[in-house]
C-alpha cells in the first residue's frame, strides 16, 4: 500500500533498529523528513544510511526526562511521533529480579510515558506507541511485559481523549523477526521461528516492515485515533 508522508516531519524514537528503523524507512519513501533518535550514536549513524531523502539522527534517552523536554522545546512541533524505543528483560514474575522488572517498566512504559507529556505535535498529527500481543495473549514467563503492553495501550486510548485533536494509538506486534533475536544462535533461532510461524494462522513469522505498516497507516488515516492495531499473524487467537 502507498502512503503519502510528503512534507511532514516524522520522529522515530527507537529509530536506528528493527521495527523503529523499518518505520523510519517507511516514512522517507513515504516522503517524510524523518529524524531517528535512540541512545546509541553507532547505531543511529549505521540506520541514518538505510533513510532516503533528508533524515537526520540524534542521542535520545526517555529515562531523563529534562533531556526530553530540551529537545521537544528547541525542535518545535512534530506531524507524526511514534516510540518504539524499549528494553524490557524477561522472566517469570517470582525470579525476575525487581531491579530488572523496575528496569523494564521505566524503558518500555516510562519512557512512552515521557514522550507522550513532553512531545509537541501539530493538530490533528499522530502519537504512536508500540506495544506487544501480549497483552491480550498472556504468557507464563513474560507476565510483566503483558502488563506493560497492555498499560500502553490503554495509556494511548486515554491520550487519544486527553491531546485530542492529536491522535494516539498503538500497534501490537507479535512475533517479529528483528535483532533483538540476534544473540541466539541461528540454528535455534531459525528452529523458534519454524515453530511460530507453523503455529500462526498467517504461518509466517512478522517482519519489522509489516509494523512499520500499520504505524504508517495510522499515522495517514485522519479517522483512526484511540486504536490498538494487531499485527501478530493471528498470534492472539492461536
Amino acid at each position: 500500500m502507498s502512503y503519502n508522508l510528503t512534507n511532514t516531519q516524522v520522529l522515530v524514537i527507537g529509530g536506528s533498529s528493527g521495527i523503529g528503523l523499518a518505520t523510519a524507512v517507511a516514512a522517507g519513501e513515504a516522503g517524510a523528513s524523518v529524524t531517528i533518535a535512540s541512545r546509541s550514536n553507532v547505531k543511529l549513524d549505521a540506520a541514518l544510511g538505510c533513510i532516503r531523502g533528508s533524515g537526520r539522527a540524534v542521542v535520545l534517552d526517555t529515562r531523563d526526562q529534562s533531556a526530553l523536554e530540551h529537545f521537544f522545546m528547541v525542535e518545535g512541533h512534530w506531524d507524526h511521533v511514534v516510540v518504539s524505543a524499549a528494553q524490557t528483560p524477561i522472566g517469570p514474575v517470582r525470579t525476575l529480579g525487581l531491579a530488572d522488572a523496575n528496569a523494564a517498566m521505566e524503558s518500555k512504559f516510562w519512557g512512552a510515558y515521557r514522550v507522550s507529556r513532553a512531545a509537541k505535535i501539530r493538530d490533528g498529527g499522530s502519537l504512536t506507541l508500540i506495544s506487544g500481543f501480549l497483552s491480550v495473549r498472556p504468557s507464563a514467563g513474560a507476565v510483566l511485559q503483558g502488563a506493560i503492553n497492555a498499560a500502553l495501550e490503554a495509556l494511548a486510548r486515554g491520550l487519544a481523549l486527553e491531546l485530542a485533536p492529536v491522535r494516539v494509538n498503538a500497534v501490537s506486534p507479535g512475533l517479529i523477526a528483528t535483532p533483538l533475536w540476534s544473540g541466539m544462535d541461528e540454528e535455534k533461532r531459525a528452529a523458534m521461528f519454524a515453530d511460530a510461524a507453523a503455529s500462526l494462522p498467517a504461518r509466517r513469522v512478522g517482519q519489522p516492515e509489516d509494523v512499520a505498516n500499520a504505524v504508517l497507516f495510522l499515522a495517514t488515516t485522519p479517522f483512526a485515533t484511540g486504536s490498538t492495531v494487531r499485527v501478530d499473524g493471528g498470534g492472539a487467537i492461536a
